[in-house]
């Protein structure tokens, strides 16, 4: 059974980061030890974000530029949980679809290093560029 925060995380991730249930499934794990990918499809259903946003009206979406492997884009977004607000930092390797992601209580200087600090150690290649 997921917590609260851990259904509001698994919702931010997804709606950040828009990759496929098992890229999300695989990125999880770390944080969410017993995620399977059973429940993190339901969590997804119950929000309503169980399948990726299909729109025609939209334009088509620019293709990421090409990077070499070991090349991460960090994002931060918000999250909102019953115990207040909290900062999900995710760090993405679009190359490989490499994913890591955490929750820290505020998003300064010293979370954000702490954040790179943990990082590095997950990451099954070298980081070239953040």
């Amino acid at each position: 059974m997921l917590s609260l925060e851990e259904e509001a995380v698994i919702v931010a991730f997804r709606k950040h980061t828009l990759l496929a249930l098992d890229d999300c499934l695989y990125a999880l794990q770390p944080s969410i030890p017993h995620l399977t990918r059973s429940s993190l499809h339901r969590c997804l259903q119950r929000h309503g974000i169980s399948r990726l946003p299909q729109d025609a009206d939209k334009p088509a979406r620019k293709k990421f530029n090409a990077y070499p492997l070991g090349y991460f884009h960090i994002d931060l977004a918000e999250v909102q949980t019953a115990e207040g607000k909290l900062r999900l930092f995710v760090a993405i390797d679009r190359t490989s679809k490499f994913a890591y992601a955490e929750l820290h209580p505020t998003a300064g200087k010293m979370a954000v290093a702490q954040f790179l600090r943990n990082l590095i150690p997950t990451v099954p290649y070298a980081i070239h560029t953040i």
